[in-house]
């Protein structure tokens, strides 16, 4: 049995796959939503506090935030992939129905993460906050 591309069971296997896409795009963006209130409510304490020792302490919610970031993405990438590849062999015709439904990420995950760790979407975010936690933790050595 060769199955189509309007097949009712191959467009709510796609769409399925694109729910999974939006989830993980969803949860990478939370990263960074969560990121800032949290790392600027740690170095309002700080600075409340007037010891910029503490600062260090916005390190880990950046870290944590940005490491569960890059996952996200890497997965969001592998389940694209994934994705593609079943819209390709649906439109080649060599799709199998017992692919249909099953919903799995490809790719190779560790290489794939460090990729995204090292996403713009990622390092260019979540080193800003380290440096202003660096600021804020050197101002008073600076004598600032």
């Amino acid at each position: 049995m060769q199955l189509t591309a309007d097949n009712p069971a191959c467009i709510a296997h796609i769409n399925a796959m694109q729910a999974v896409i939006q989830r993980m795009a969803d949860n990478s963006r939370s990263c960074k939503l969560w990121c800032v209130p949290l790392v600027s409510a740690v170095l309002l304490l700080v600075v409340g506090l007037s010891s910029g020792a503490y600062a260090l302490l916005a390190l880990v919610p950046t870290l944590a935030l940005g490491l569960l970031d890059a996952y996200y993405l890497s997965l969001e990438r592998r389940f694209r992939e994934a994705y593609n590849q079943f819209v390709d062999r649906l439109h080649r015709g060599t799709l199998d129905p017992s692919e249909v439904f099953v919903i799995a990420s490809t790719g190779p995950p560790p290489s794939l993460f460090w990729k995204c760790l090292l996403s713009p979407s990622v390092w260019l975010f979540y080193p800003a906050f380290i440096l202003i936690a660096a600021v804020v933790w050197l101002t008073p050595i600076l004598g600032g």
